[in-house]
């Protein structure tokens, strides 16, 4: 596995690639970085070209706006992540996407869809959730994305080694169905997190996202065009903060989608169970024309 320095919309990014083949673009949710899709790179380089990014505002990437800003929404990530593809000279690809990292394929598949052979997605946000992601019986899940956007909840957290690794613990383990997938690797994510800038970086995504999010839970967003580019979406069937159920509206917004809940799993899929992950991945690329992938 390769880690390359990638100049692109004006920014660096930390970017890891491994093997050989059709480029798959890998994109990391919150809590997350790029290191999460390691183990399913390990499990798809003898097949595919596999390069997961950070996303600006995370790992070792650039973070432009060191205090809150609202410049880090999902259109912002798109316009990056097609300029590093620009960058590695890769014309068209396959994209692979969790949490947040999934409104931004999104958001590629819908002004870009000539540049994407295929969208695969774990657990993904997207508009059909609707005003059911504010029941009151979930609020307890979302107070989160709230708090993100308080001035000075990034300091909070990064107060201490203790407060950053109790908090992290806390989503990695109660998001996961298998609550010990995360155990030997907690470090890495109190590490990350406490790099300069990574903290605010990650909470930058909320407060972007704020305005869309509300419109939707309020149910008065517009709807956009549905995607046409092929599109597979498994959603673990033990996460809590995003329902498998909730994957009942995707054929309203992708014209071409198979759905499926996956088991024994929960929000963290490609690292709860990287061998299931990884068969997916390759279930649903295999399975798309080669001659629709160049680089």
């Amino acid at each position: 596995m390769e880690q390359h320095r990638i100049q692109a919309n004006g920014l660096n990014f930390n970017v890891w690639r491994a093997g050989q083949g059709r480029p798959i673009l890998l994109l990391h949710g919150w809590p997350e970085f790029a290191a999460v899709w390691h183990k399913v790179m390990d499990r798809l380089e003898d097949r595919y070209t596999l390069i997961a990014p950070d996303l600006r505002g995370f790992g070792d990437s650039d973070k432009p706006d060191l205090g809150p800003t609202d410049k880090a929404g999902a259109d912002v990530h798109a316009a990056d992540m097609l300029a590093v593809l620009d960058a590695m000279g890769i014309g068209t690809c396959g994209i692979v996407a969790h949490d947040v990292g999934a409104y931004v394929g999104q958001s590629i598949g819908r002004s870009h869809s000539r540049r994407v052979s295929g969208l695969f997605f774990f657990d993904c946000p997207y508009p059909g959730i609707g005003a059911r992601g504010a029941a009151p019986d979930h609020l307890k899940e979302i107070w989160y994305q709230f708090f993100h956007q308080l001035p000075w909840a990034a300091e909070m957290v990064s107060s201490s080694r203790e407060a950053c690794r109790l908090y992290f613990s806390h989503f990695l383990r109660h998001w996961s169905m298998r609550k010990d997938a995360f155990d030997n690797d907690i470090e890495a994510w109190v590490d990350n997190f406490l790099k300069p800038g990574n903290m605010q970086g990650g909470f930058n995504w909320y407060i972007s996202n704020n305005a869309s999010r509300l419109a939707m839970l309020r149910g008065d967003a517009p709807p956009p065009a549905p995607i046409t580019v092929p599109t597979c979406c498994r959603w673990g069937e033990g996460g809590s903060v995003l329902p498998a159920a909730w994957g009942d509206r995707m054929g309203e917004f992708f014209t071409d989608v198979d759905f499926k809940p996956l088991p024994g799993v929960g929000h963290f899929p490609h690292w709860e169970d990287p061998d299931l992950a990884s068969a997916e991945i390759a279930g649903f690329f295999g399975g798309l024309p080669g001659t629709a992938w160049h680089a």
